[in-house]
């Protein structure tokens, strides 16, 4: 079955970090862009941050300097080091290629 799981969300005060993963099922992921979006209550889901298959990266600006995407063809990982949260940062973070999306995970920055 083809899917992805996201990890790694909680709570963390502000300026602290945070680590997500992102587990592919995907038979071909080498091949694809793989991007983070997060939706926060009330507001629409929004491009956090892409990595392409040759891993050229692009972020929201709102996130520049702070986070930073990665990924591991061998494992089928995408990852998101979240650094210097602040609480606008708060939402549901998703794991996203084309149309498949993951189920999201929390990511709560309050102190």
């Amino acid at each position: 079955q083809v899917q992805l799981v996201e990890s790694g969300g909680g709570l963390v005060q502000p300026g602290g970090s945070l680590a997500l993963s992102c587990a592919a099922s995907l038979s071909n992921f080498r091949f694809v862009n793989m991007a983070w979006y997060r939706q926060a209550p009330g507001k629409q889901r929004e491009l956090v941050a892409l990595i392409t298959t040759i891993s050229i990266t692009n972020y929201a600006d709102s996130v520049k300097g702070r986070f930073t995407i990665s990924r591991d063809n061998a494992k089928n990982m995408v990852y998101l080091q979240m650094n210097s949260l602040k609480p606008e940062d708060t939402a549901v973070y998703y794991c996203n290629t084309g149309h498949l999306w993951g189920q999201g995970t929390q990511v709560t920055v309050s102190s």
